[in-house]
Order: C-alpha cells, then sequence, then structure tokens
C-alpha cells in the first residue's frame, strides 16, 4: 500500500511507471552500476542510462560517469523535495499573473441573478465614485442604499437619481443631508442603470430589485467603451421622462472641475439663482489645435440637468462664453457640435 501510494504521488510529479521503478531502485541502493539498477528494475541496461540523464535534469540522482563503470547516486530525498518545492514557488507569480488577467477580462461582464448580490454591487460600486453617478432605481428600494448614496454626495460626486414605480410619488425627501444632487421621480417601472464614472455599470430589469424571486438576471459591466451608452441612454431616453423632486445647492465658487457635466451643472445651478457665472477652461478647438486658456463670462448653458431644460437635444451639455465680446461654445470630451473641446473648467462669480 506504501509502495502504490508513493507511485501514485511520483506519478503526479509526470514520472511514468518505468521511470518510478528506476527511480526507487536508485533510492534503494543510494549508489549503484546501470547493471545493478536495470536488474532490480526490470529494464535495460541502455535505459537505466537514458533515464538517468533526465533524473538528473530534474535533480533527482547525479550521474557519475568519470568513474568506471559509471555510478548513479541518488541526490538525499529533502535536497529533491526542496528544489521541487523552489521550482512550484517560482511558478507562483507567472501563473498568478495569467489567473489575474483570466479573472479580470470576466469582471468585464457580471452575470448577477439574486436581488441581494445587486444591492451588493450598487453599494460596493458607490463606495469606489469619484466624479459622477447616474442612478435609476425603483423607489422602494432608496431605504436601502440611502446612507451609500448620501456618503457619495458628501464627497463632492455628482449624482443623478432617478426613482421609478408607483412609490416614487409618496418617497419622503426633505432630508438635511440630500440623498443626491438631483432627484428625479417618474411613476413606470423603468430599468435599472447605473453607472460610476463612466467605468462601472450594471443594468437589470426593475421587477429583479422591485420584487424576490423574478427568475431575471443583472450585469454588470467594467468597460469603458460601453458605459458611457448607459449614460446616454440614461439621460436620453429615461431622465427626461421624469419629474424633478429634488435640486441640491450649488458647489461654491470658485472652483476647479475635471468633469464637464459637473462644471454645467454647478453653472446652472449658479446662473438658475442669478449669480453670473465667469468660466476660465482648458479647451482646443473641435478639430484641432492645441490646449489652451480661455476666459469669457457664461451667457448660456444647453442642458437637460435640472429644470429648466435649455437643451437643443437629450443629451447636449455646453457653456456659451462671452470672451471678448464674440460668443464661442465650449463642450467636454469628445465634443464635436461645439466649437471648443475643453479638458478643464474653473468657475468665478463676477465681480
Amino acid at each position: 500500500m506504501e509502495d502504490t501510494s508513493l507511485t501514485d504521488r511520483l506519478e503526479r510529479l509526470g514520472l511514468s511507471e518505468k521511470e518510478i521503478d528506476t527511480y526507487l531502485a536508485i533510492l534503494d541502493h543510494g549508489e549503484a552500476k546501470a547493471s545493478t539498477i536495470a536488474d532490480d528494475a526490470g529494464v535495460s541496461k541502455r535505459y537505466v542510462y537514458s533515464v538517468s540523464e533526465k533524473l538528473a535534469d530534474r535533480g533527482f540522482v547525479e550521474v557519475n560517469d568519470h568513474a568506471v563503470p559509471t555510478l548513479i547516486q541518488a541526490h538525499p530525498p529533502e535536497e529533491v523535495v526542496q528544489r521541487l518545492t523552489a521550482e512550484l514557488e517560482s511558478l507562483g507569480p507567472d501563473l498568478s499573473a495569467r489567473w489575474n488577467r483570466v479573472t479580470e477580462q470576466e469582471r468585464e461582464f457580471e452575470i448577477l441573478k439574486a436581488r441581494a448580490t445587486v444591492i451588493k454591487r450598487l453599494r460596493q460600486f458607490l463606495a469606489t465614485a469619484e466624479d459622477e453617478v447616474t442612478l435609476s432605481i425603483p423607489a422602494k428600494l432608496l431605504p436601502e442604499i440611502e446612507d451609500e448614496l448620501r456618503e457619495t454626495v458628501e464627497r463632492d460626486v455628482l449624482v443623478f437619481l432617478m426613482l421609478t414605480g408607483e412609490e416614487s410619488a409618496s418617497v419622503d425627501l426633505d432630508r438635511e443631508t440630500p440623498v443626491a444632487s438631483v432627484v428625479r421621480v417618474w411613476a413606470e417601472r423603468a430599468p435599472v442603470l447605473f453607472t460610476v464614472d463612466t467605468r462601472l455599470g450594471l443594468f437589470a430589469p426593475y421587477e429583479l430589485l422591485a420584487r424576490s424571486n423574478t427568475g431575471t438576471q443583472a450585469v454588470t459591466i467594467a468597460q469603458e467603451q460601453l458605459v458611457p451608452i448607459l449614460v446616454g441612454s440614461f439621460f436620453g431616453n429615461y431622465w427626461p421622462m421624469a419629474e424633478e423632486a429634488v435640486v441640491a445647492s450649488p458647489p461654491p465658487l470658485p472652483q476647479t472641475f475635471q468633469s464637464f457635466r459637473h462644471a454645467v451643472f454647478a453653472a446652472t445651478r449658479h446662473r438658475n439663482q442669478d449669480v453670473e457665472v465667469v468660466a476660465t477652461v482648458e479647451a482646443r478647438p473641435v478639430h484641432d489645435g492645441e490646449f489652451r486658456s480661455m476666459t469669457g463670462r457664461v451667457v448660456e448653458v444647453r442642458q437637460s440637468l435640472v429644470d429648466p431644460v435649455r437643451s437643443t437635444f437629450a443629451v447636449e451639455n455646453a457653456l456659451v462664453l462671452d470672451v471678448d465680446g464674440e460668443q464661442v461654445s465650449v463642450g467636454g470630451p469628445g465634443a464635436f457640435i461645439e466649437e471648443y473641446e475643453a479638458r478643464s473648467v474653473t468657475l468665478d462669480p463676477l465681480e
């Protein structure tokens, strides 16, 4: 039984049955001639020489061909084990690197079947938000992620929240600490849409979060090429259908924004409170050219983030500046309708 177990374990190291018989015969003698090992293992003398070279390459034995006749000596088993262990440990970093690459690819798309898992992902994603969140959820779900939403707003993240379903009309949003930068309500059962910083996204049917055991599934996305599509769908298809319920106070000025939508929101809120705003943008012409600094009074904001809507199409976000008597339009990264594309915006109150 003991020999069988030992043979099985040596087979797991890649040794064949004859190689194992030869190696065990060498171990039994410690050191011996090829003819002696051949007799004990039941193999040819030529085979012993061939196998011994392979075993020597793996550190199991040493072939002393300086002696006459040639002697084959087994290395102490503890040295063999140490050498094999070192080889396995050296594989660790490379194997882990390849495994992690596969794992990350799998995480680009994750299927979620349980309501509890979806809520867990919502909380996890909110905790990583640094710039902007868009979220459409059944109104009845709000108490389960309300604390996480407030913490996100307190980190100066711009949060657009749409509460859907019949319960949306009766949600209590009169709190000192806002649950979102803007909250809209819609009585229809809109799908769940969730994005964080245009790098993480989640999509689910309304029923998955509104009820249990629906048999439906959610999908998470961690691809920066695809998440903006969810953002566009949120603002283009669903946000305009909802009714504005709460809008947070505008951020204090002066302030610099790397997010163009955040700058548009701030400029709109201040102008709605009759505060004139000056914008200094790092921008370049949309077709070509270098980035340069440009300052002008904000004379118009085209947007549909908050009421009153002043955009010419659903997802338009643009600042119109009076620069030395000339009006120029500025959009965010990837702008093509506006004259300029901005990578940062600093807003100051007009003195």
